[in-house]
């Protein structure tokens, strides 16, 4: 095996720009922040230019949609991060700070009820970038997904949002038909005629909105778009799932000032080394919902 040169204060200066060091060697692996998990061809042509000149040539694609190019000398760090900068890129995503916001294709998916990828930039710009100098109690990450389908799992997340589309029932509409299409479309059992007409259970409702539109006399209508906010997710060694703030937030900038109570109040309440689901089970989950309410 090689010997190793690197210090450990070198390493963990690096690591702090978002370079990990590879098992064995003097080298490193540069983690690429794609901010939203989109990045544009040129982008990627950057990308694959600074991998196959100061790497191996290798790109490994993390679980949190950011782009790991491996095989860089610990020398070339500067040179590799100036390389990338030039295509409006940067390295990081570690340490603890608000890390890199994981985000669904909701915008473009058919299911997809919110922009994701543009919630997920104004994310990025104000917590991850806003807030790089801010040293929390942990990491602290971040979750967008578009629709109830939660392929990102949210509430695996220091803070979860999902987009929410919420019907609207017009019993007066109804026409008790025995094939009911909206009873049809929902996935989870919370459409159902009662007495001849249409309701829906609220306590079961995910609020995916594919209810929305399936009745030809208009008993089922759309509501308002927003967002739930699932706090306290963790994965890892220890897993935590998340619980739902008790109320639909509509307006997008309400929903960012909530986002940023949190961060601050984990800031303030969270003991040096624990996670946020920690602190939220120390305090009480009614108590953490009381305060940032």
């Amino acid at each position: 095996m090689a010997t190793l040169t690197i210090s450990k204060e070198d390493e963990k200066r690096v690591k702090g720009l978002g370079f990990l060091s590879n098992k064995g060697t003097d080298d490193f692996s540069g983690r690429v922040i794609t901010e939203n998990g989109l990045i544009s061809v040129e982008q990627a042509k950057k990308i694959i230019a600074a991998a196959e000149k100061y790497g191996n040539g290798n790109l490994a694609l993390t679980t949190r949609l950011t782009i790991e190019c491996q095989g860089i000398p610990f020398d070339q760090i500067d040179d590799f991060r100036n390389c990338l900068a030039e295509g409006g890129l940067e390295t990081g995503g570690t340490g603890a700070k608000v890390r890199p916001v994981m985000s669904c294709k909701g915008t473009t998916c058919q299911y997809g009820l919110i922009d994701t990828f543009g919630l997920s930039k104004e994310i990025h710009d104000r917590f991850y970038t806003g807030m790089r100098n801010i040293t929390l109690p942990h990491k602290f990450k971040i979750a967008v997904g578009g629709c109830p389908n939660n392929c990102v799992k949210p509430d695996l997340n220091d803070v979860g949002i999902i987009g929410q589309y919420i019907p609207v029932v017009n019993q007066a509409e109804c026409r008790n038909c025995k094939n009911c299409g909206v009873v049809k479309a929902c996935a989870v059992g919370a459409t159902q005629l009662a007495d001849e007409k249409i309701a829906i259970n609220e306590q079961i409702c995910l609020n995916c909105g594919l209810c929305i539109g399936k009745c030809p006399f208009q008993a089922v209508t759309g509501g308002d778009i927003g967002y739930k906010i699932v706090i306290g997710g963790r994965w890892g060694k220890q897993v935590a799932q998340g619980k739902a703030l008790n109320r639909i937030f509509v307006e997008r900038e309400e929903l960012l000032n909530t986002v940023e109570k949190i961060i601050l109040f984990y800031l303030e309440n969270g003991l040096p080394r624990e996670r946020f689901a920690q602190t939220i089970e120390r305090i009480g989950f009614e108590t953490v919902e009381a305060m940032l309410m």
